[in-house]
Formats: structure tokens, C-alpha cells, sequence
């Protein structure tokens, strides 16, 4: 028996069916992925073993993006396009980032206020804390379909702090 089911307005839920979901912990520094196997929570790991992911995002001229440990990795060897704690930009505006950007690595296009969401310049064009917040996630989503073989059908973010 399931502790808590959710459907959408209307429809009834299924509560035979096999429906694989996930709960994704978005860490400033690291995060990670777990999901319920045999009544008991799991962070599932990567291919190497790994369960924690850094929380980093690198950038390539050719369009290719690296996420974790390999952008980790060459943080100091491309700092301009290596982007980490994006979480820590999540929420803030351009001004924000005007008194903020002597302080980071990275350089921001001040002249795009497009919804007052600061712009990160890369090589592979401006990016915003909630671009490369998406790689992780979706970085984490596909640890998760690999590791539990199959679609997601659900999720439940948690951004602490």
C-alpha cells in the first residue's frame, strides 16, 4: 500500500500500477538522485559508483555540454565556461549580479535583461543559472532511468537553502 498518492484533478490513480519516480536533492555544491526499492530509499549511483554529483557544468565551443565530475575536473582549466553554485544565482536579478560578479569566476552579459535574469557568458552562448541548473537535473534524470530501467513517471525536487 502506497503512503501517499497523487492524481491529477479528476482521474482516478492506479494503485497497482508500477510507476517509477524519484526524489532529486539540487545541492549547491553536490547533488544527487534516490528512489524507494523495496520499501526503503536509495541514492543510486552512477556508473563509476558514484552517488553524489557536483554540481558542475562545463560548457564546449562545439555545443556539448559536461556535467559532475568531468567539468569538475577541468574547472581550472576552462574557468570562463566551467559554471558551479549556479544555485547560488537562482532567483537574483541582473543588479543582483552587478554587485556580485567581482566575486565569480565568470563573466555575465549585463547588457540582456531579459526578465531580469542575469546571463552567464560561454562559449556555447549566455546561459542562465536555470539553464545549467536544468543540465544537472537532467544529468540526474537519466542516472536514474539507466540505473532503474525505465521512464519516470514522477519527481520531487528539493533545493535547500
Amino acid at each position: 500500500m502506497a503512503l501517499l498518492q497523487i492524481s491529477e484533478p479528476g482521474m482516478s490513480t492506479a494503485p497497482h500500477e508500477h510507476r517509477l519516480a524519484i526524489g532529486i536533492d539540487l545541492g549547491t555544491t553536490n547533488s544527487l538522485v534516490a528512489s524507494v526499492q523495496s520499501g526503503e530509499a536509495k541514492t543510486l549511483q552512477d556508473q563509476d559508483g558514484n552517488t553524489l554529483l557536483p554540481s558542475v557544468v562545463r560548457y564546449l565551443e562545439n555545443g556539448d555540454v559536461v556535467v559532475g565530475q568531468d567539468a569538475q575536473d577541468s574547472q581550472l582549466d576552462d574557468i570562463g565556461n566551467t559554471i558551479s553554485s549556479a544555485k547560488r544565482l537562482l532567483g537574483r536579478g541582473v543588479e543582483d549580479i552587478k554587485t556580485l560578479s567581482g566575486n565569480l569566476p565568470y563573466s555575465f552579459d549585463t547588457s540582456i535583461e531579459s526578465a531580469n535574469v542575469p546571463q552567464i557568458k560561454t562559449v556555447a552562448g549566455n546561459k542562465t543559472a536555470i539553464e545549467v541548473s536544468a543540465e544537472i537535473l537532467k544529468t540526474l534524470k537519466k542516472r536514474a532511468e539507466d540505473s532503474l530501467g525505465g521512464e519516470l513517471k514522477g519527481a520531487v525536487i528539493t533545493v535547500p537553502a
